[in-house]
Order: structure tokens, then C-alpha cells, then sequence
């Protein structure tokens, strides 16, 4: 009995059924993406300069945010640190104006999320000019 070796054949790789699935994947991703501007809070950050800023005829609203967490508007504390009472607080502070600029001043130790907290509130509230005060260390 003799046994004759098959010829080997080169085994066919086919790309096109994969090309077809990468193309198909890429047209799937690319029309379940979301393409929408997500809200953003615009933020006017200081600069330096030697006057002082007199454009601001309106008096600003102070949202101070204590070491604890804790709010104060205008200088008067709030009873407790919901986003509802502050909202309320500022609303009268401002008597409704959306266009008073408030700025947002922290205590060092305060934590970001109250910060964080007092730009949101006042965001959705509809104030267009907020401000974050800081401090400038000596010459």
C-alpha cells in the first residue's frame, strides 16, 4: 500500500465579511453618538490689572460657602445647606434680577462639592455673570 501525500493547499483567508463588520460597527457608533452640547456654566475668571473693573453698576450678591459647608448670602446664614434654601436666599437677595452678578467666596477648608453646589444652584437659576473671589497674596 502506498500512500501518496496529499498536496497542501494555502488556506483562504477571506477580509471582505470582515471589512463589512468593522464598516457596519463604525456606522453604528457613529449615529448612536450624541452629539449635543451638554449645559455648561460660563465663567468670567479674574484677571490682573491696575484699575479696578467699574463696568458693574449693579451690587454683587456675596454667596459665601463656610469650612463646614454651610452658605451665607450677603452675609446672613442660611438655616440649613439644602440647594432649595439657597436658591430661595439668593432669589431674594437679588429680588429676582437674573442679571446681578454674584460672586462665590470659600473658606480654604471648604469642601469642593459646597462650592461646586452654590455654581450650580445659581447656574440653573439663570444668572448669567458669577464670580469666584480670591485672594491675592502680597507683592
Amino acid at each position: 500500500m502506498k500512500f501518496k501525500p496529499r498536496p497542501s493547499e494555502e488556506p483562504d483567508l477571506n477580509m471582505t465579511s470582515l471589512i463589512d463588520v468593522v464598516l457596519l460597527l463604525l456606522i453604528f457608533f457613529m449615529l448612536s453618538t450624541r452629539f449635543i452640547d451638554e449645559g455648561r456654566l460660563e465663567l468670567r475668571l479674574p484677571e490682573a490689572g491696575i484699575a479696578p473693573d467699574a463696568s458693574g453698576e449693579r451690587t454683587a450678591v456675596e454667596i459665601e460657602v463656610t469650612a463646614e459647608g454651610g452658605y451665607r448670602v450677603n452675609g446672613r446664614p442660611l438655616i440649613n445647606n439644602s440647594p432649595e434654601t439657597l436658591a430661595t436666599a439668593i432669589g431674594r437677595a437679588t429680588g429676582s434680577d437674573r442679571a446681578t452678578p454674584l460672586t462665590i467666596r470659600a473658606d480654604a477648608r471648604a469642601t469642593h462639592q459646597s462650592v461646586v453646589t452654590a455654581m450650580d444652584v445659581a447656574g440653573r437659576s439663570g444668572y448669567r455673570q458669577i464670580n469666584i473671589a480670591t485672594v491675592h497674596d502680597g507683592p
